[in-house]
């Protein structure tokens, strides 16, 4: 564990060798350089992963989606559709034309506050992620990243949750009753998967005695990655990023079928494409949390420093990191467009019925785990034990009152009576 002190960055970097004092020290300018590269690969990558749904989807759904506008708008020259890359651009370029329109009635500041709501966390969450390791430079061990917290997955786990007060602000301030029910759905769904993450986090903390990024990387990449240990709690956590990211199939505060558009029916323009770009920018930092707690984060077993030098492998971490979480966000994306999306009453009942007990047994048998001092391996049977009671138990639980019975029709094929 890091030391305790005024400071925890500035503990941080001392046991990590930087000179805390200089006026502009090396740590500094890594963390500078990180972050500036990592924010616009970012923004760029937004983009281009809207056109990488659609494509997905239209490849799940037998189409081919789009596949026509080409980098020239009309006046550049280019020649074919160049498989159709231009088209984020251009969606993007028709947002900041269309007319910024803000309806009657509606709280103003609010209204305009919860795009930037939105937004800001996610741009902030993202800041701790070791996306490439540390570097050797001299006498120095530089972190890359933009900030070197000791608490660093406790950071991502309360900046990524502020965002969903931006989806509030939008549902309340729109004067529109689907909005807010789109607020209130997120409302509550906040509440409940913020309880399961919170737990998978908890026992990751629990088992590596480690709350800062980097350390919890290197440990997986010193032994083994946590998704074999924990392959029950990678599953929930990974369900749990798809529920704070309002993504398929718990996107129920943008319901179409019964809100609308949900929390988002009165915007227009480019503060319609925030709210979406947040959704991203927090689909790309939950894959980056995802791969720091189970996947090991940047580490690739075959890679050694001995092959291509300390910049070249701080390159390649970037580039394994990177890797990883485009292959989440493609699953992110492969799941949204298989299954069906849950009603609300279910929404809650996988939070509260399913997902927090069992988050609460892992915790507990991972605790004795740590307590007797048991083989690492022990965390995996604790995982097939708690799977097999939960198949056991789970059928035989009572689900309450009857939702969507079917109602006898004269005439059709159900009429008991």
């Amino acid at each position: 564990m890091y030391p305790a002190g005024p400071s925890l960055p500035a503990a941080l970097l001392a046991t990590l060798g930087v000179d805390t004092k200089a006026p502009m020290s090396a740590q500094f300018v890594a963390s500078m350089v990180t972050l500036l590269v990592v924010m616009h690969l970012i923004l760029l990558s937004c983009s281009y992963l809207i056109l990488l749904e659609r494509k997905i989807c239209a490849w799940i759904q037998d189409r081919i989606g789009p596949n026509r506008t080409n980098l020239s708008f009309g006046v550049l020259p280019a020649r074919g559709s160049m498989w159709g890359l231009g088209q984020p651009l251009a969606d993007g370029l028709k947002l900041l034309l269309k007319e910024e329109y803000t309806p009657l009635g509606v709280d103003r500041m609010l209204f305009l506050l919860a795009p930037a709501a939105v937004m800001i966390p996610a741009l902030l969450a993202w800041a701790v992620v070791p996306w490439g390791g540390v570097l050797q430079w001299g006498d120095q061990t530089l972190a890359i990243t933009a900030a070197p917290l000791s608490i660093g997955v406790v950071y991502i786990l309360a900046v990524g949750s502020v965002a969903v007060y931006g989806v509030v602000l939008a549902g309340y301030a729109s004067n529109n009753k689907y909005s807010f029910f789109g607020g209130l759905r997120a409302t509550a769904q906040m509440l409940s998967y913020e309880i399961p993450m919170g737990l998978c986090v908890l026992v990751v903390v629990l088992m590596s005695g480690i709350a800062e990024a980097e350390g919890l990387v290197q440990q997986q990449a010193n032994g083994v990655w946590y998704l074999f240990y924990q392959p029950l709690l990678a599953v929930i956590f990974f369900t749990c990023v798809l529920a704070e990211c309002n993504r398929a199939p718990f996107d129920l505060a943008e319901a179409e079928q019964e809100l609308v558009g949900g929390y988002h029916t009165e915007y227009a323009s480019i503060k319609w494409g925030l709210f979406f770009v947040g959704e991203y920018m927090h689909m790309i930092t939950g894959s980056a949390f995802f791969c720091i707690l189970f996947l090991g984060g940047w580490d690739l077993p075959i890679v050694q420093e001995s092959f291509v030098g300390p910049i070249g492998l701080v390159l390649l971490k970037f580039v394994v990191f990177l890797s990883k979480i485009f292959l989440l966000l493609a699953l992110m994306m492969v799941v949204r467009w298989t299954l069906p999306r849950f009603r609300f009453d279910q929404l809650m009942r996988l939070a509260w019925r399913a997902l927090i007990p069992i988050c609460i047994l892992l915790l507990l048998l991972s605790a004795f785990v740590v307590f007797l001092e048991l083989s690492p391996w022990w965390y995996a049977g604790a995982n097939l034990i708690v799977l097999g009671l939960a198949l056991v138990i789970g059928p035989i639980i009572p689900v309450g009152p009857a939702v969507n019975r079917r109602v006898a029709l004269p005439g059709s094929r159900f009429n008991p009576g």
